[in-house]
């Protein structure tokens, strides 16, 4: 988990850094961190008892369906994220928060 925990940090961390770089090009940068998605390799991957496991790590009880990482990358890639930049969104079920 080290490896894994340092390289989403070193993300986040670019982002802000690009923001900053890129600040007055029009240029926006921000970072979408999802969770455990319920993917058909996920689940040929984990098998039933896998994703029960993952499931109850978060609050919602359940591993996240793709549609909804892609519909946060989607507001992000849209308009209606307009004034974000150097943020991070956290699609994991409140995994991250608590």
């Amino acid at each position: 988990m080290t490896a894994y925990s340092a390289s989403k940090a070193a993300v986040r961390n670019l982002a802000r850094t690009w923001a900053e770089d890129l600040k007055g090009t029009g240029i926006r940068v921000n970072v979408l961190s999802s969770g455990a998605t319920a993917t058909e390799l996920a689940k040929a991957a984990l098998g039933e008892e896998g994703q029960k496991a993952y499931a109850a790590m978060t609050p919602l009880q359940r591993m996240a369906d793709p549609s909804e990482i892609g519909a946060a990358a989607a507001f992000l890639a849209s308009s209606d994220s307009s004034f974000m930049t150097a943020s991070e969104i956290a699609v994991d079920g409140g995994l991250a928060q608590l």
